[in-house]
C-alpha cells in the first residue's frame, strides 16, 4: 500500500487518479502516526516551500517522513514534494527542509534564461544522467510535464535526470531509497505513468 501525503498542499486526487490508473492500491494519508504501516510513500505537492514545512511539522509529518526513510523504505517526491526533501530553499526567504539529501532549492537564474518566462511550464525533456529501475521501458531522453519557479542545486552524485530551460538544471536525484522528480509523473500522460508503475515495483 502506498501513502500520498497529505498535507494541504495541491494536487493529490490526480496523483491517487494517477496510481489508479495503473492498478496501484494508494491512500491519501494526513495522519502522522500512520505512515509507518505504509510499503512506499509519495510527497506531491503544489505551492510554496515555506507554507508546506510548517504544515508538516505542525502535524508531526516532517518526523514521520524522516523516520520513514530511514526504515530503508522507498519514498518518491515530485514537483514541490521533490525539494522539500532537500536541506533548504530561498523561496520567500530561507527555508529549513527535510534534509533527506543534501542540497539546497534556488530560483531560476533569470540572467541565464534568454526572456524564457518563469514559471517554466509546459512539456521539456528530461536527460538520463544514470541507468536506474525508475527508469525501465523508457528511452535517455523523454517528455514530461513541468510546472515550478525554483530548481533543486545539489552534487552531481544525486543526479539521475538533468533538463534544459535556459540552462541545465537537475529535475530528478536518487539518494539510496530517496527519489525525486521535479516535473509532475502525475501530469505526464504515458512516460509519467511508466515511473509510477516502475516506482511501485521497487
Amino acid at each position: 500500500m502506498i501513502a500520498i501525503v497529505n498535507y494541504n498542499m495541491g494536487n493529490l486526487g490526480s496523483v491517487f487518479n494517477a496510481f489508479t490508473k495503473i492498478g496501484a492500491k494508494a491512500k491519501i494519508e494526513s495522519d502522522a502516526s500512520k505512515l509507518k504501516n505504509y510499503d512506499k510513500l509519495i510527497l506531491p505537492g503544489v505551492g510554496a516551500f515555506g507554507d508546506a514545512m510548517e504544515h508538516l511539522n505542525k502535524t508531526g509529518l516532517k518526523d514521520a517522513i524522516i523516520e520513514f526513510a530511514k526504515s530503508g523504505k522507498y519514498i518518491l517526491g515530485t514537483c514541490l514534494g521533490m525539494q522539500l526533501l532537500f536541506e533548504s530553499s530561498l523561496e520567500f526567504g530561507k527555508h529549513e527542509g527535510l534534509g533527506l539529501i543534501e542540497g539546497e532549492v534556488v530560483p531560476f537564474n533569470k540572467s541565464k534564461l534568454h526572456n524564457l518566462k518563469v514559471p517554466h511550464m509546459g512539456w521539456n525533456e528530461l536527460f538520463v544522467q544514470k541507468k536506474d529501475p525508475i527508469f525501465n521501458n523508457l528511452p535517455n531522453e523523454f517528455y514530461l510535464y513541468f510546472v515550478h519557479s525554483y530548481h533543486v542545486v545539489c552534487d552531481d552524485t544525486f543526479a539521475i535526470g538533468k533538463t534544459i530551460y535556459g540552462y541545465e538544471f537537475i529535475s530528478a536525484v536518487k539518494k539510496d531509497n530517496i527519489y525525486g522528480f521535479q516535473p509532475h509523473p502525475e501530469k505526464s500522460h504515458n512516460n509519467g505513468l511508466q515511473i509510477l508503475k516502475n516506482f511501485i515495483e521497487f
